[in-house]
């Protein structure tokens, strides 16, 4: 037992002698691995704080360039306040120098009128004092020219006046006379001369179709009774009409040619009264042509009543009415201008009564817009500022002076029924059909226009439909994309307008549309 005993003592202390170098051990590995890493921390502390040193002084460079970057910023911007405060300073400076120095010229020149206008006192009182002076000298001669002559002062202004009335009568008489004259010597060198510059102004085909009208004839052998002996018959009737008769070859017609379609229309009346009566002779022919005159003249005033009427435009100048009815014998572009006029007034009372505007001065200015086309006389001023200036004349409305003379943009316009004549005139003369065309230059300028859509890839048919108003293009739509389309319809719309030469305009519609066909059997 005893044994046993020390044999567990001796046991238990060896166990606890290795437990305890066991620890010592550890302890000391544990110390050297914490010397390890204090040594390391040592070193990363010391780079760390090497690393710091080294960014504050990169940090502290930086600081002081931004800083020497931003005080020559202010300086600058400092110099640049201080160089406009002081050119404020000499402007200021100048402006009080200015106004000091008009100041003392105002004072001046205050001063000098005040010197004026007591010298012109002194002046009026003098030119009174004279003028009183006269009158009773005047008074004194008048007395005594009525004692020597015998006459009052009445009767003899009455006698001076009837002796001055007629010497200017007599000279006046004489004056007509020799102007007469000289007028039958120019006329027909004159006439001549209006219708070269009228035929120089338009096409020829407009030319012929406007300034020429044809007079059927029963028979040829009218022709030679027209003529008359020596052609004396036709000479008068060229003299009073102011046309001229072309008889050529053309069976059972002439041809009377005159740019003023109111004198052609009076000689077609006048050979029209001549041919049926049967007496034809240079007499009678002036007789005729008086008689038609007066009845065209009172035809163009009911013409411009009846206009008027049915338009239910009152109050027109009987000037403004009888112009009017002289449009009716004017055509433009082969569209007669009275038409023309009806057209584009009722068009402008619609558009006014939609935009809720006035529709009764809406179609006032509609028909007036064009009444400067049909002057009396050649003139040179655009028709537009021709037809205000009459409007204005004759005391139109100031909005419908303005839609007239601003109609093709010759002035500016400030009111709303100008724009809105503007559309109109527009409107009623690009309608297709409105104006006339020669038909194969019509055929060709379709053909031009569809022209310019092959000329684009892609593109399978054209078509101009609507008398040339729209472009309706097909095209394949394994080449040509729906962006593309929009693309391809501006391109062909861009050509049109740059290449050609169109009334009004030309809607391009490209049409792209993709098919599945399948066959069941």
């Amino acid at each position: 037992m005893e044994v046993n005993t020390n044999m567990i003592i001796f046991i238990t202390i060896a166990i606890l002698i290795g437990v305890g170098l066991g620890i010592f051990i550890q302890r000391r590995k544990n110390t050297k691995k914490l010397d390890d890493a204090n040594v390391e921390a040592k070193e990363i502390i010391n780079e760390s704080r090497r690393e710091a040193e080294r960014i504050k002084s990169e940090k502290m460079l930086q600081a002081k360039e931004r800083f020497i970057e931003l005080k020559s910023d202010h300086e600058k911007v400092i110099f640049q306040r201080e160089k406009k405060i002081s050119d404020l300073e000499s402007r200021l400076r100048d402006k009080e120098n200015k106004l000091n120095n008009d100041l003392n010229r105002n004072k001046n020149l205050s001063h000098s009128l005040e010197q004026k206008n007591e010298s012109l006192q002194k002046r009026l009182e003098k030119l009174d004092v004279k003028q009183r002076e006269l009158e009773a000298s005047h008074k004194i001669q008048v007395e005594k020219l009525e004692t020597i002559s015998g006459l009052s002062a009445d009767e003899a202004k009455k006698e001076l006046i009837s002796s001055l009335e007629k010497k200017a009568e007599s000279e006046a008489m004489a004056f007509a006379q020799q102007s007469l004259e000289e007028a039958k010597l120019t006329v027909e060198q004159e006439a001549k001369k209006i219708i070269i510059n009228t035929i120089q102004r338009i096409g020829t085909e407009e030319s012929i179709e406007n300034c020429v009208s044809v007079f059927n004839l029963d028979s040829d052998d009218v022709k030679g009774r027209i003529i008359g002996r020596e052609g004396r018959n036709i000479r008068a009737i060229e003299a009073a009409t102011g046309v001229e008769i072309i008889v050529d070859d053309t069976p059972e017609a002439i041809i009377l040619s005159c740019f003023d379609p109111v004198r052609r229309e009076v000689a077609r009346l006048s050979l029209h009264r001549l041919v049926t009566d049967g007496r034809i002779h240079p007499a009678r022919i002036e007789e005729v042509v008086n008689k038609t005159t007066k009845q065209i003249q009172n035809e163009i005033v009911e013409v411009g009543k009846r206009t008027v009427i049915d338009l239910g435009v009152h109050g027109l100048n009987p000037e403004l009415i009888k112009i009017i009815g002289r449009m009716k014998y004017r055509s433009s572009y082969g569209q007669n201008l009275l038409q023309h006029s009806r057209e584009v007034a009722k068009l402008c009372g619609v558009m006014a009564s939609e935009l809720g505007l006035n529709p009764k001065l809406a179609k006032r200015a509609g028909l007036l817009h064009d009444i400067g086309k049909v002057p009396e006389e050649e003139t040179e001023t655009p028709h537009a500022i021709l037809g205000m200036e009459w409007a204005e004349k004759y005391g139109e409305n100031k909005e419908v002076c303005n839609a007239i003379g601003a109609h093709h943009d010759e002035i500016e316009m400030t009111s709303l029924f100008s724009p809105i004549v503007q559309v109109c005139d527009a409107i009623s003369g690009a309608r297709p059909g409105a104006r006339r065309q020669v038909l194969d230059s019509y055929v060709q300028r379709l053909k031009d226009l569809e022209n310019i859509a092959y000329d684009f890839n892609g593109v399978n048919k054209a078509y101009a439909i609507q008398a040339g108003r729209e472009l309706r293009v097909i095209v394949e739509s394994e080449k040509v994309t729906d962006d593309q389309s929009a693309e391809l319809s501006f391109q062909i719309s861009q050509k049109i307008q740059t290449d050609m030469t169109y009334p009004g305009q030309v809607k391009v519609t490209v049409i792209r549309e993709t098919r599945a066909v399948n066959v069941a059997k």
